[in-house]
């Protein structure tokens, strides 16, 4: 027989909001051993370590999430005086966040503004790489709660946060009879996974995934399966990795040490229903109570969970450095800021980065109002372009293949994107048009970035365009030259060919004869091999 799980909400405090059953329910503690234990396993020494007074107190601390890069992290922190609820609310629950400076030190916890506090039982479900987008606990409707659901805050440009809005996701009220609901989103921000339940008074959750349609539309909810969802059995708190192909979720099904255990699967294709064999992670962190709620950065190295080891408060927020076979696959984290390239200066814009060359989104962002900085988070074994889009400006792409990459483990790298005003005279860098060594034929890789000079030309159709292609130093200059009108003739006939006027585009090869940089490098002659076009007429 089942244990009744610790997990079950220390308050339930339903209601109905218009025809939508609706449920607040309070995040709970996760029972693990005396932390001055340290567990060997597989001959490492495993150590739970609290995150220490600045962050805990005599309060109860719970449900982490912590930011890609590692330096924000978001809590619960239960009958605060400081809660915005805490005169009115027994047991209420706020959002607190600290920030770890370069030395690794966190700072004191900050209380969240009353304005994302707003209902009963707050929690942060999911903090975007580029810090600027929030999954919130709770449907919003212009900031005012509504009922059982989750809902998006956007960072302002004075450092505020937006109302919040809670998502439209097809078929959801079929799920809204459950008295628990929790969720996280994959790093694309295009990838949304739930725990619930379709079954009135039941604790029994299963997981589900939804996506991202469009126009701010999510797909109804798909199971995962029969390998994760068992019958009669508690799938919840599910966490997707950076990676996005690594999960960790928390279930009461046999094989586990205590109630609820934390564990590891991984997904096998693009089905969501096909998995790896689940596998629990063990001992010290899972114990004979019940664990759950568990949040990893990109890099993958530590997870932060909540203990109730009774060091500061009923409850902790504690990391653990895990196992390599516990670990996600490494990823890279790409920061940079987005500049307008005429006037250097720092704007705000989406972001969009997609596989080369099928051309698939392979996920979205936004860089900050404040100063244009942005953070996206790149599985290895693809080729990518990344880009900035805003209204009246033309996106210089940027390339990182990562497919011929060796998996050394996680990286972060810096690349600054830029977007060109759309002027006469504007010269216009292409930086995914990609040939073959001393050949003129363009690559299947090329596509995705022609086709959006395409857009651009159907999109504004009075504007002429001049293509043109230059090389680095080495070689004769009439080679060169040769090389490069046929490199720009090839783009040209190809955009051409997509329906394009011909009095609107003319080509053009500089062979060597306008150099960017240095030939003396190999990073200068690579910015000298180039494809750009240049507006005439506009």
């Amino acid at each position: 027989m089942r244990k009744i799980s610790t997990l079950l909400p220390l308050l339930l405090s339903a209601f109905t909001v218009l025809a939508q059953p609706s449920a607040h329910v309070g995040d709970t503690t996760i029972k693990l051993k005396e932390q001055s234990e340290n567990i060997i396993k597989e001959g490492t020494v495993v150590k739970i370590e609290n995150l220490g007074p600045l962050i805990n107190t005599g309060n109860p601390e719970m449900r982490p999430t912590i930011s890609a890069d590692g330096n924000l992290l978001f809590f619960i922190r239960q009958d605060d005086p400081m809660n915005t609820q805490y005169n009115t609310v027994p047991n209420s629950q706020d959002i607190w966040y600290s920030t770890r400076d370069t030395a690794g030190k966190w700072a004191k916890a900050k209380h969240l503004n009353a304005s994302v506090n707003a209902s009963h039982y707050n929690a942060v479900y999911w903090i975007s790489p580029d810090l600027n987008t929030i999954l919130l606990k709770g449907a919003y409707r212009d900031g005012q709660y509504f009922g059982t659901g989750l809902s998006m805050i956007h960072k302002r440009e004075d450092n505020s946060w937006t109302n919040a809005e809670m998502l439209k996701i097809r078929n959801f009220g079929k799920f809204n009879m459950t008295p628990q609901l929790g969720a996280c989103m994959g790093h694309d921000g295009k990838t949304l996974l739930f725990y619930m339940t379709d079954k009135k008074g039941s604790f029994d959750n299963d997981l589900y995934v939804s996506f991202l349609e469009g126009d701010d539309i999510w797909t109804a909810p798909k199971s995962l399966g029969k390998k994760i969802n068992l019958p009669d059995y508690n799938e919840m708190s599910p966490f997707l990795a950076a990676d996005g192909v690594t999960l960790y979720f928390s279930s009461d099904r046999p094989g586990g040490l205590g109630e609820n255990d934390i564990w590891m699967t991984k997904r096998l294709d693009n089905s969501w229903t096909k998995w790896s064999d689940p596998v629990n992670l063990g001992a010290p962190i899972n114990t004979e109570g019940s664990e759950a709620f568990f949040t990893l950065d990109a890099g993958g190295e530590y997870a932060y969970l909540t203990s109730s080891d009774g060091a500061y408060g009923a409850s902790d927020i504690v990391r653990v450095k895990l196992l390599e076979k516990e670990k996600p696959d490494p990823v890279i984290l790409v920061s940079g800021n987005v500049y307008n390239a005429k006037t250097k200066e720092p704007l705000t814009a989406s972001l969009v980065y997609q596989t080369l060359p099928d051309g698939n989104e392979a996920g979205t962002g936004v860089s900050s109002p404040v100063d244009g900085a942005f953070k996206i988070v790149l599985p290895y074994d693809k080729n990518y372009s990344i880009r900035a889009s805003a209204d009246k400006f033309f996106a210089i792409s940027e390339n990182l293949n990562l497919d011929s990459l060796i998996k050394e483990g996680y990286k972060e790298i810096h690349k600054d994107l830029y977007l060109v005003p759309i002027e006469i005279g504007q010269v216009f860098r292409l930086n995914n048009v990609f040939f073959d060594f001393d050949k003129y034929d363009l690559r299947a890789e090329s596509n995705v970035e022609l086709d959006r000079v395409v857009a651009f030309l159907n999109e504004y159709p009075n504007v002429e365009i001049e293509m043109s292609a230059h090389t680095d130093s080495k070689g004769s200059d009439q080679y060169n030259f040769t090389l490069s009108d046929n490199r720009a003739r090839s783009v040209m006939n190809y955009i051409l060919a997509k329906g394009i006027q011909p009095n609107r585009i003319t080509s053009q090869g500089y062979g060597e004869t306008k150099p960017v940089a240095t030939n003396d490098t190999d990073d200068g002659r690579q910015l000298n091999r180039r494809v750009e076009f240049k507006i005439m007429k506009n």
